[in-house]
């Protein structure tokens, strides 16, 4: 279940990184479907096959509150049942300036209420990309640095989750605001085609 805001979503670019991460699991000879309760910015297929439409990503949304992802977990994890979460929220927390010190804490409790609903997901945890913008992203890198320690804590308690790492899949790129961006916050073709090769490489394992 591709969980997230309108990055996840696939803003600008039909299908977000969902398309080439169908792709790189067609190639490897994998089997991979997404689901969710919504099916809006994809494509009709890829590699001539027909393309799984279904996602969480929510274009705007923050973590919780009204417009929060939180409130689909309840219903979209017994609903769907997937088997693996790949999660990246918080950029419009960041973006917003939505008590920015309190963000790891209400992403702790997303995932806390991931597991409680179903203890044998695997979430894949990602630290959220970069932004074009310089002061927006000391915001980011401070959020991202609270993910390692929220991470352990749930493994050591059990729980299925691990972390990749997305702002420096950007950021080793020098020119990425450029090569990587189609605006301030979304990705273009080529950034999405990255943000899959760091979920493939974490889910790959996993898939048969």
């Amino acid at each position: 279940m591709p969980f997230g805001d309108s990055i996840t979503q696939g803003h600008n670019v039909a299908g977000g990184y969902r398309a080439p991460l169908f792709h790189l699991a067609l190639a490897a000879n994998r089997s991979i479907t997404f689901v969710g309760s919504a099916n809006d910015y994809s494509v009709p297929t890829v590699d001539g096959l027909a393309f799984p439409k279904d996602h969480e990503g929510h274009g705007g949304f923050t973590i919780e509150g009204n417009n929060g992802i939180a409130k689909f977990v309840s219903t979209s994890v017994p609903n769907y049942k997937p088997n693996i979460v790949t999660l990246m929220i918080g950029t419009n927390d960041i973006n917003g300036n939505n008590n920015l010190a309190d963000a790891p804490n209400r992403l702790g409790k997303l995932l806390d209420a991931i597991f409680m609903r179903d203890s044998n997901i695997l979430v894949v945890l990602a630290q959220i990309v970069p932004t074009r913008t310089d002061g927006t992203n000391n915001a980011v890198k401070t959020y991202n640095a609270a993910m390692p320690n929220l991470v352990s804590t749930r493994v050591a308690q059990g729980q299925h989750v691990v972390l990749v790492d997305m702002y420096g899949a950007f950021t080793k790129d020098a020119n990425y605001k450029q090569s990587l961006f189609a605006d301030n916050l979304h990705p273009n073709q080529a950034g999405y085609n990255a943000m899959a090769d760091v979920w493939f490489t974490a889910i790959g394992p996993y898939l048969r």
